[in-house]
């Protein structure tokens, strides 16, 4: 299907013809099956999806289109067909991505054709036994419907004859099944043998519920926001192109409240959860009402500024606020961030590890409107990828991730929708101020059986983080200050402020033994103090690709010596990046992860446990790529991957070892690692 007729003709019937060829071998099938020719119904369709994308959508062929042939000439059938096809794709595209690309041909993929035959009415039943007197019950028994117990009869369906009515609530035994009838429902015998239920009182009207904390309510919002940010990660990953998101899993989905706060998210990527809050209330301070340029429904931002709320370059963000039915107010927010393959910087898969300017790590995005209207902005942002000093290699890859990223937020608006339907937009906005609450409480718990420490985290370019936690029980409040950690490095170590955030916040969300979602509650009763100008809190332009991944990691590691409840975790991300014009990738190679300790709500030690063996931890939680895929999408070899056997340190509990991976390439690459620990290893705890 495309504007041009001298193309689009000639594929019209050669689709006719094709699908004509399925159908004939399809009815073949069924007839030599024994089915009768006039018993069978055929559905002819066909997969469409815009030129240069890989989503494939699935619309009925309009008959009409036969007339596709003389269309040039003016037959105005062969337009209407046309055009109810591509109505129908746009719908199906719309409900999923939330915009539509008007501007792109549409490509018939693929066709399908369903022969289906009729399968007839099915065996008889036996006809109902005759029955002298009335129906009886075989005895009574307890059952518990609609929130209490029931003295509630049972019957046999061997001795039910046609007409006889039964109101629930009652059982009726069989020999193979059981058939419950709930109160309000009536079930009836045919003269067939069937058992027919049927509602035949009203609904009872229930309740509206409540805005106050209800501990089992917690629980289920608890799950629900959750399932949401899962419910988006799955999209994501099934609709995404690159490696990267769809087969490492480098991504993170998540549900904001209207003030920007984290809510919910799935157990995607720490680093990314903890910081993408920030990224929200940079789309939001842009964009204030009385602004030059408020946010309205129908639009869609993309950035991965890390001096407004990004990471690093590669991990790019899509935000996506949630207005109310009449598009007025803002409800809440979604976002969706994913580590793309490149985004330029001077070498293939932007992790540089000799950057020294943020320009150097490729393009940088801050505040782009991404879709506007309904639309997207297509044109700019290419014109935005190639822009950089260091544009951009492969946008056609960025622009499928992208599309993916916004079909997750959409999928996200989507369910939060059903959310406010079902519950009322009152009680879904007061859970989400007590999941934050509860995650506060539940950090607050913890804190109490703390004691004060503090801890020096040499790296190995000279850099030290350093760290004091003090405890105060009292108020189960604790201050954790990063004063006389090193100044802002010339090299790319640099970890922006929300990196750091992301790390405190990941670290005491897993002192929390409670099933609670990792939110901004959990940040509540702490004081961060980070010293703006030092690698942790940098100023523009300076570098940070490596701060993303690599100090995240020692500042974790770094807590978790303060606190004394861990040995030390890989120190590195191991960050292994390679390509050339064609091909991009990037990965991070799984260390160790560090024994740690058990301990009492008093903070005695009363157990422990060992680390595990080559294992993806902290602030990386992403999936190795199957070494098929690998093979298959790029010109490589995974020769050998195997554990370092006795890496992992000794003591009472012993630290998971690391692994050795050997890759061979099967044309020129340019390969890099981004790494940390060569000099100052992971260290050990209490001696080990």
């Amino acid at each position: 299907l495309r504007a041009r007729p001298e193309r689009q003709w000639p594929l019209a019937a050669t689709v006719r013809r094709v699908l004509d060829e399925l159908q004939a071998a399809a009815c073949a099938e069924l007839l030599a099956q024994g089915e009768a020719a006039n018993a069978l119904r055929v559905r002819r369709r066909v997969h469409l999806r815009y030129e240069g994308t890989d989503t494939a959508l699935a619309v009925d062929f309009v008959e009409g289109a036969a007339a596709f042939d003389v269309a040039a000439a003016g037959d105005a059938a062969a337009g209407d067909a046309q055009a109810t096809m591509r109505a129908a794709f746009e719908a199906a595209y719309r409900q999923r991505f939330a915009f539509l690309m008007p501007d792109r041909a549409l490509v018939i993929e693929s066709a399908v054709v369903e022969a289906l035959g009729a399968s007839g009415a099915g065996a008889e039943l036996a006809a109902p036994a005759q029955r002298s007197g009335p129906l009886l019950p075989a005895t009574h028994v307890r059952m518990h419907a609609q929130d209490r117990w029931h003295d509630t009869p049972l019957y046999r369906r061997d001795e039910m004859t046609a007409g006889d009515t039964i109101d629930g609530p009652a059982i009726v035994a069989e020999a193979t099944a059981t058939t419950v009838i709930e109160p309000g429902w009536r079930a009836q015998m045919s003269v067939r043998g069937d058992l027919v239920l049927q509602r035949h009182l009203p609904r009872p009207q229930r309740h509206a519920m409540g805005t106050d904390a209800d501990p089992v309510m917690l629980e289920i919002f608890n799950n629900l926001f959750m399932s949401v940010a899962e419910q988006m990660g799955y999209r994501l990953q099934n609709t995404a192109h690159s490696v990267n998101i769809k087969e490492r899993l480098d991504f993170s989905c998540a549900v904001f409240d209207a003030d920007g706060a984290l809510v919910a998210n799935a157990p995607h990527m720490p680093v990314h959860l903890g910081s993408m809050g920030a990224s929200v209330r940079a789309v939001i301070d842009a964009h204030a009402p009385g602004s030059a340029d408020p946010l309205k429904p129908g639009e869609v931002y993309v950035l991965n500024d890390p001096y407004a709320g990004g990471t690093h370059l590669p991990d790019v963000t899509v935000i996506t606020p949630v207005f109310d039915e009449a598009g007025r107010e803002i409800l809440f927010y979604v976002g969706s961030r994913g580590h793309h393959a490149d985004v330029g910087g001077i070498t293939p898969g932007s992790m540089p590890p000799d950057s020294r300017h943020i320009d150097d790590e490729g393009v940088l995005l801050t505040d782009f409107k991404l879709i506007e209207h309904g639309r997207l902005r297509e044109a700019e942002l290419r014109a935005a990828l190639a822009s950089a000093r260091h544009p951009a290699r492969k946008p056609e890859q960025n622009l499928a991730d992208l599309r993916a990223q916004i079909a997750a937020n959409e999928k996200g608006r989507e369910e939060l929708g059903k959310m406010v339907a079902q519950f009322g937009l009152d009680v879904v906005r007061a859970y989400m101020r007590h999941v934050q609450d509860n995650a506060e409480a539940s950090v607050k718990r913890v804190i109490g059986a703390l004691k004060n420490g503090e801890f020096a985290l040499p790296l190995d370019n000279g850099a030290t983080i350093r760290v004091r936690i003090d405890v105060d029980p009292a108020r189960r409040r604790a201050r954790i200050d990063f004063s006389g950690t090193s100044a802002q490095q010339p090299n790319n170590f640099n970890a922006p402020l929300a990196v750091t955030m992301a790390a405190v916040l990941y670290v005491f969300r897993t002192l929390v033994d409670d099933e609670i979602p990792m939110n901004a509650g959990c940040l509540k009763p702490l004081d961060v103090i980070v010293p703006e100008g030092s690698m942790l809190n940098p100023r523009h332009p300076a570098a940070v690709v490596a701060g993303n991944v690599e100090t995240s990691m020692c500042i974790t590691n770094c807590l978790y010596g303060a606190l004394g409840v861990m040995a030390s975790g890989p120190p590195t991300m191991s960050n292994f990046t390679f390509g050339n014009a064609r091909n991009q990738y990037y990965e991070t190679v799984s260390g160790g992860s560090g024994a740690g300790g058990v301990f009492d709500e008093h903070g005695r030690l009363i157990g422990g446990f060992d680390g595990t063996s080559v294992v993806q931890t902290h602030m990386t939680n992403s999936r190795l790529t199957d070494p098929e895929i690998l093979e298959a999408r790029f010109p490589v070899r995974l020769e050998s991957y195997e554990i370092r056997a006795g890496s992992g340190g000794v003591g009472r509990w012993q630290g998971g070892d690391g692994g050795v991976r050997r890759v061979r390439f099967l044309e020129t690459m340019t390969a890099s690692i981004l790494a940390n620990g060569f000099i100052h290893p992971a260290f050990g705890a209490a001696g080990g």
